[in-house]
């Protein structure tokens, strides 16, 4: 085995870690999958045999703590995030966690500055994948004034995923779980944020129709976070924003993404699974205009080779960084105080 191998733990090997994560790793140099711990022994026994991992751990304790371990990646849901991670700093490992960063702003306070007591390890976000096709296009072109001054955003983010109500409650609709993270919610802010800039002050609704659902044992449980909700908010430039997302909407397929409206001109960002279009225009002109993305600009997902990456380079974090966790966990957190209270919040939170 190569002097410099990294031996990577997974805490949580599930959907997401199988479907991306594990592919993606597999396109790294030197890398070995060393362990994991799933909730259950038998969990772990599965992803240890489907993945090629090496050992099984009783409890992810365990594994953060082999010295054996160098990178701890966090497949498991928000709840565990804060816990894993200031566990894995403090043990000298380098962490990627999977997105949203974490419960709430409490949480991702927490982890920003564990990361900031280590900076000597390397740490990450698992980004958004649906705007990453032509994210340094549209961040090249709002940076040289192509819009001009922002003045409009229009965001949204429609499914069918719980229109049926006999669907079971999936663990993004508990509390303990997600915690404020809801839908398409914080996904929708860390691409405004990274083009457009934060938020100061927001205001919001939310519903949901259904407040009960089939538990996957024979009884009910209860749904404790929204079907659907809407944002207004205003922007450090001062532009207004509208954002949308949902749960319930059937055939919204083509709707979903950014329209950014400006004094000099207008961007619209649609995606669909892997489909990206892009229309731009001048202010003036008769209509957008397709614009392809350029080879050179067009952003592929390499996450994973990324992170592995910067950690041989000695470089302490990657986009998306702890700080853009911490800022679009804040605005997620305002939205709720702000739908709890119905009263605008102002950002930062005090």
């Amino acid at each position: 085995m190569p002097s410099n191998t990294l031996r990577i733990g997974f805490v949580g090997a599930g959907g997401i870690v199988r479907d991306r994560h594990v592919p993606g790793l597999r396109n790294a140099q030197d890398v070995e999958f060393h362990g994991v711990a799933n909730r259950s022994r038998e969990s772990s026994t599965r992803a240890a045999e489907e993945f090629g991992i090496e050992r099984i751990y009783d409890d992810w304790q365990q594994l953060v703590a082999d010295p054996q371990i160098d990178i701890v990646w966090i497949g498991a849901h928000p709840y565990m995030h804060r816990i894993v991670t200031e566990a894995a700093l403090e043990a000298g490992k380098h962490v990627f966690t999977q997105a949203r960063m974490a419960l709430n702003y409490a949480d991702a306070r927490a982890m920003y500055a564990a990361a900031e007591r280590h900076p000597n390890q390397t740490t990450m976000i698992s980004p958004p994948p649906h705007f990453m096709p032509g994210d340094r296009m549209v961040r090249r072109m709002i940076a040289e004034g192509f819009i001009g001054e922002p003045r409009n955003i229009v965001v949204q983010s429609y499914n069918a995923a719980y229109l049926d109500p006999n669907t079971p409650r999936h663990w993004r609709q508990e509390w303990e779980i997600s915690g404020y993270n809801a839908l398409d919610l914080g996904m929708m802010i860390e691409v405004t944020n990274r083009w457009l800039g934060p938020m100061r002050r927001v205001t919001a609704l939310e519903r949901t129709f259904t407040k009960e659902r089939p538990d996957g044992q024979g009884g009910t449980a209860p749904v404790e976070r929204p079907d659907t909700l809407s944002v207004v908010a205003e922007l450090t430039s001062g532009a207004l924003a509208t954002i949308t997302c949902s749960g319930v909407a059937g055939l919204a397929e083509g709707a979903n993404g950014f329209q950014i409206y400006g004094t000099d001109g207008s961007i619209r960002y649609l995606a669909e699974g892997g489909y990206n279009t892009i229309l731009a225009g001048k202010t003036g002109d008769k209509e957008l205009k397709q614009i392809p993305i350029p080879a050179d600009e067009r952003r592929e997902w390499t996450a994973e080779v990324d992170f592995i990456e910067a950690i041989r380079a000695g470089r302490p974090t990657v986009e998306p960084t702890f700080t853009d966790g911490l800022q679009y966990m804040e605005t997620t957190e305002a939205i709720f105080r702000s739908i709890e209270s119905g009263k605008v919040v102002e950002l930062p939170l005090g």
